[in-house]
């Protein structure tokens, strides 16, 4: 069993609540536009931490993480990609993927916009952490945590940071 702390979209702004939020999990997962090393670097000292590089990302970012990255979690295939879309709108830089192999956990960032949604045609379950940084156009920032247990993926929740 693996508790999982996903955030996106920090765009090099750190936040000392990522620490008290994922410091009771095994993981730290981040679906990119990470913003600098800086904030990679702070999170992998609390967790192990897993990553993609976003559309704002360069330099030492893009070559320490790529911009797909798919594992295993316990008895979960997870895919990871930080432009990605929804269940039913994928990103066409993603879809080719996912319908050719899908996911049993498709994570993605850059809209913002916290969603959970499971995709039935595929039988996946999509999140979308939101963002966790203070730049963009949302008005509350957002992080999740989740559990993986063998195949199962449950007791997700939705931490609100604030404006």
């Amino acid at each position: 069993m693996k508790r999982i702390g996903l955030l996106s979209d920090t765009h090099g702004h750190w936040d000392d609540r990522y620490e008290k939020y994922f410091s009771e999990c095994d993981e730290i997962w981040h679906a990119g536009d990470i913003g600098n090393m800086e904030v990679a670097d702070r999170l992998a000292q609390i967790k192990p931490l897993r990553a993609v590089y976003g559309n704002i990302d360069s330099g030492n970012v893009r070559i320490k993480f790529s911009e797909k990255y798919r594992f295993k979690c316990e008895d979960v295939d997870v895919l990871m990609k930080h432009i990605g879309g929804y269940p039913g709108n994928y990103d066409s830089s993603i879809r080719g993927s996912i319908f050719a192999r899908p996911p049993k956990l498709f994570i993605s960032g850059h809209s913002h916009i916290l969603r959970v949604m499971y995709d039935k045609t595929l039988n996946l379950l999509h999140i979308n952490p939101g963002a966790a940084g203070i730049y963009g156009f949302h008005k509350t920032r957002t992080l999740v945590r989740f559990t993986i247990d063998g195949a199962e993926i449950k007791d997700l929740e939705v931490i609100e940071l604030g404006e």
